[in-house]
């Protein structure tokens, strides 16, 4: 099955610093805030919705083509993406621009500081789809230009392409409308709960008005597993248990891809999500999106503990 993932590509530049913000902020002088933190050191990490969703769907086995913009300091991320037999042929290039990135600095009790410059990201794919594809295709658009957002849907819905909707970080960016439109159609609607508090929120549409629109909820719960609706019938999924829990960053887009891997298998949504949760362990056990790793022969070890299942 050809897989088209939709939405961001990143570089995360992670500092640390070794003191606490609170002893150089003075609450009284916050009206003119200007303080300087000199780090420790820095480490960057390559990120973005579609880089991590692409990133496990690789290990996973599957070549999806990654519909997203990159910019001027691109090259290690791309060299890394050919090196997982992932095609550049959907990311455009913007070459007066920097890669989306995120500047994070932590403190030591753990509080952060994270500029974000959207970058590339600020332009659409504008990727030219072919007249015809020869065999079943499927795509996810998750958080990323706001264009691509609500342009790609109508695109899928058009052609025939089933779609998972994931708003994620862009329900803000999006109005109701765009929302509602995007929605409407979708094969799924990819959420944590949080976020589908905001989308009920921003469409003016309850739970069972959402799926009225869409063929199904799917619905995440961290370290209690999911939901999946689809109509009146729900289905429960429960967390794989990992080895340590060390950051849930990515971890959605880790299930994300597993669900798209089952989907493209041909199973059942809850059978899908299930490859997803045993996904998004390997990567809450490593730090950083895309810094865990696995071998479909590991996979299918754990995935096979897990419910019975191989891939």
């Amino acid at each position: 099955m050809q897989l088209y993932v939709s939405g961001s590509l990143a570089l995360d530049r992670i500092m640390n610093f070794p003191g606490k913000f609170s002893d150089h902020i003075l609450p009284d002088k916050i009206h003119i805030l200007n303080v300087c933190f000199l780090i420790d050191g820095m480490s960057e990490f390559f990120g973005g919705t579609a880089g991590n969703i692409a990133y496990n769907l690789a290990m996973l086995g599957e070549k999806p083509v990654i519909l997203a913009c990159a910019g001027k300091d691109f090259a290690p991320y791309a060299k890394r993406l050919e090196s997982l037999g992932l095609s550049l042929s959907g990311i455009r290039m913007v070459r007066r621009e920097f890669t989306a990135g995120a500047y994070i600095t932590t403190d030591a009790t753990d509080n952060q500081i994270t500029g974000f410059n959207p970058g590339a990201m600020r332009e659409p794919c504008g990727f030219q789809f072919p007249a015809k594809h020869p065999g079943p295709v499927m795509a996810i658009v998750s958080p990323g230009n706001v264009g691509d957002m609500t342009e790609l849907p109508a695109y899928f819905k058009k052609a025939g392409i089933p779609y998972i909707f994931d708003p994620g970080q862009q329900i803000t960016a999006l109005s109701g409308e765009q929302m509602r439109g995007a929605i409407e159609g979708s094969y799924a609607l990819c959420t944590n709960d949080y976020e589908l508090e905001l989308v009920m929120k921003a469409t003016g549409l309850s739970r069972a008005e959402l799926l009225e629109r869409t063929g199904a909820l799917v619905t995440t719960l961290g370290e209690h597993g999911s939901i999946i609706a689809r109509g009146e019938a729900e289905a429960r999924v429960d967390a794989v248990k990992v080895s340590a829990a060390l950051d849930p960053t990515g971890a959605g887009d880790a299930f994300r891809a597993g669900l798209l891997k089952g989907l493209s298998l041909g199973r059942d949504l809850a059978d899908a999500a299930r490859i997803g949760s045993v996904c998004a362990a390997y990567c809450v056990e490593k730090r950083g999106t895309q810094e865990h790793s696995f071998t479909l022969e590991e996979f299918n070890t754990r995935l096979s503990a897990y419910c019975g299942q191989t891939v």
